[in-house]
C-alpha cells in the first residue's frame, strides 16, 4: 500500500489531518517517507543548497567559527556542531578553511546531528579526508555541555512543519487535508472552536497564518544547550524576519514546484522558517538573540568578495 493510500485510509478513519502532521508523515514515514527513500540533494536530487553551489559559503562559515572560538577565549576544547548536515559539503568546506587556524582544529570535537543512516553514510564519505573526524548524535539533547558549543544549522528550520490557519469572514479555520469521494487528497477548512492563539498582527480574510510548535521547540532546545554550555549558534534559512501572514508550503521534485498533495513521500516539503517564533522561544529559554541578517549582507561582512577574487586569481588557499 502506497503512502498516499495509507494516509487516505487514516484520514477517512480519524478525520482531516493538519498540514504539520501531513508534512511530518511525508518526510519521515519509515517505509515511504521522503528522507528515507530519496537522494534529495544535488543535481540528481530535488534541490540544491548554498554549500553545493560554491565552496565559499562553507569556507566563510568556517572562518566565522574560528572568529567565534577566539572571542570565547580560544578554549582547549570546543564542540563544533552542525544540525542536518546534508551530504557534508558545508562542513568539509568549513574545515578546509579552518586549516588556517590549526589550534582551532586541534580543539574541535565535531558533532553532526543527523538521524538518517543514509545521510550519515554520505557525510562520512564527504568528511573522510578532513582533519577532524565527526561523531553523530540524533538530537540536540545528546550534545554534551561540558565545553563551549559553536552550532551551525543551514536550511533546517524550513524542514520543521507548521500548522496553517486561515482568517475567514466568520472567524478562524484550520487548513487540513481530507479525502475526496474518489480517494484523492484535498485541502479543506475546519472551523476552530477554541485553543487557537490569534496573531497579534493584522490579518485580512483569506490570508493564512502558519504556527510551528516544532520550530518553537527547536528554539527552546537550542537556547537550553547554549545556556548550559556557553557558545553561540548560527541559523541560516529561507524565512520571515517579522511576524506576518503567508502560505509558504511548497513541494519540490526534480528542482520543480509540484502539488504537495499529488504524491506523498515523492517530493521535498518545506515551509519558511519563522524566525520571530524561534527567537521568542529562545529568549524565553534564557538565550541572547542578535536578530536576523540578510544572508548576502552576512557573507559580505565575512569577506566573500575578497574570497572570490582570490579564487579567480588561482589562490584557493589564501584567506579572505
Amino acid at each position: 500500500m502506497s503512502l498516499r493510500e495509507r494516509l487516505a485510509r487514516e484520514i477517512a478513519l480519524t478525520g482531516p489531518m493538519t498540514v504539520a502532521d501531513y508534512m511530518t508523515r511525508c518526510l519521515h514515514d519509515p517505509q515511504a517517507g521522503y528522507y528515507a527513500t530519496r537522494p534529495a540533494l544535488g543535481a540528481t536530487g530535488d534541490f540544491i543548497t548554498a554549500p553545493m553551489i560554491s565552496q565559499m559559503f562553507g569556507e566563510l562559515i568556517g572562518l566565522w567559527a574560528i572568529e567565534l572560538w577566539n572571542r570565547l577565549g580560544a578554549p582547549e576544547r570546543v564542540r563544533l556542531v552542525e544540525v542536518g548536515p546534508g551530504d557534508g559539503t558545508l562542513m568539509a568546506d568549513a574545515l578546509r578553511a579552518a586549516r588556517l587556524a590549526p589550534d582551532f582544529l586541534q580543539a574541535v570535537d565535531l558533532i553532526l546531528i543527523e538521524p538518517s543512516a543514509p545521510l550519515r553514510a554520505a557525510q562520512a564519505r564527504m568528511l573522510a579526508d578532513s582533519d577532524v573526524h565527526p561523531r553523530w548524535v540524533s538530537s540536540l539533547d545528546k550534545v554534551e555541555t561540558d565545553a563551549p558549543v559553536i552550532l551551525i544549522a543551514n536550511e533546517v528550520l524550513d524542514c520543521l512543519p507548521a500548522r496553517q490557519f486561515v482568517k475567514t469572514e466568520d472567524g478562524w479555520a484550520e487548513r487540513r487535508i481530507g479525502v475526496t469521494d474518489d480517494g484523492d487528497l484535498q485541502f479543506g477548512l475546519v472551523t476552530i472552536t477554541g485553543g487557537f492563539k490569534r496573531p497579534e498582527y493584522d490579518v485580512e480574510p483569506g490570508q493564512t497564518v502558519e504556527i510551528s510548535e516544532q520550530q518553537a521547540a527547536f528554539g527552546r532546545d537550542l537556547a537550553s544547550l547554549i545556556k548550559a554550555a556557553s557558545g553561540a549558534a548560527l541559523l541560516i534559512d529561507y524565512g520571515r524576519a517579522r511576524a506576518e501572514a503567508g502560505d509558504t508550503l511548497q513541494a519540490l521534485r526534480r528542482h520543480q514546484k509540484v502539488d504537495p498533495l499529488a504524491d506523498p513521500g515523492e517530493a521535498d516539503l518545506t515551509q519558511w522558517a519563522d524566525f520571530p517564533t524561534v527567537q521568542e522561544a529562545a529568549v524565553h529559554a534564557g538565550a541572547d538573540v542578535t536578530g536576523c541578517l540578510d544572508q548576502g549582507e552576512f557573507l559580505h561582512l565575512l569577506g566573500i568578495e575578497a574570497r572570490a577574487d582570490r579564487l579567480k586569481a588561482g589562490r584557493p588557499d589564501a584567506a579572505p
